[in-house]
């Protein structure tokens, strides 16, 4: 019996098996969880890299800054399971001028679409699945540590502060109907929306030095196991946190 057993898993933000949300699903569906998968643009490499999982799920389409997509989605989740006891999200974008060291040059529009879809779409997700979750539910995100400036993060850095800020209110907000909202705040992993960043390759350096327990960028079953474990009832009372799975940078001084 698997600490996710029974239990309705939506997972967004897959895009390739090198994708935290992939091994998310891959290990809620070994601890028993029933997983719909969402997808955006690409949907055939989504629906390809879903038949990889244990069981393939269904992949639905789900653009978060969609007004029709968002409300449809509860209608669309539910012609496959009858509730949701889980909602990840692991969707972020930023257009290429909001990264890579040019934070004093980026227009506003493209900020505002790196807020809007890696941020705001926290809140637009969570409402969309709302009809489907009832209490003792779990809605957890993915963050990347926004206390600090990192080098050429820039403006995802400052949507990844507004996805904690988000956490925070809709934890105030849904906690009254018994759901959870929480962030596992992972350390640098090469996936295909790392390497998009320029000059990502400096993370690698600051983790090999300041990580007491030592960090495989390569390796994102630690990041996965923490989002599984918040999605499982093992934290029935945690709301509003964030659980860092970095090695234990974040704790560290520079």
């Amino acid at each position: 019996m698997g600490i996710l057993d029974g239990k309705r898993i939506l997972v967004t933000g897959v895009l390739t098996d090198a994708s935290i949300a992939f091994h998310v699903a891959r290990l809620a569906q070994q601890e028993g969880a029933t997983v719909v998968l969402t997808g955006f643009g690409r949907l055939s490499l989504v629906e390809r890299i879903a038949r990889r999982l244990p069981d393939p799920p269904p992949v639905l389409e789900l653009d978060v800054t969609d007004p029709a997509h968002l409300q449809s989605l509860a209608e669309r989740v539910g012609a496959h399971v009858d509730r949701l006891d889980g909602v990840v999200h692991g969707i972020a974008f930023a257009p290429a001028s909001a990264l890579g060291g040019g934070f004093l040059d980026t227009p506003w529009t493209d900020a505002a679409t790196a807020i809007e879809v890696s941020a705001y779409s926290l809140k637009s997700l969570a409402m969309a699945a709302l009809p489907l979750m009832g209490s003792g539910g779990a809605i957890v995100g993915m963050d990347f540590d926004a206390s600090v400036a990192w080098p050429a993060y820039d403006w995802m850095g400052v949507a990844k502060a507004a996805l904690e800020s988000t956490a925070r209110y809709l934890a105030r907000d849904l906690g009254p109907q018994g759901i959870r909202v929480n962030l596992m705040s992972a350390g640098p992993l090469k996936t295909i929306a790392a390497r998009s960043i320029p000059g990502f390759e400096k993370f690698e350096g600051v983790w090999a030095d300041r990580a007491p327990l030592g960090w495989d960028m390569d390796n994102p079953e630690p990041a996965a196991r923490g989002c599984v474990a918040l999605l499982s009832d093992w934290f029935p009372a945690t709301t509003g946190e964030i659980v860092h799975v970095d090695g234990g940078v974040h704790a560290m001084g520079s």
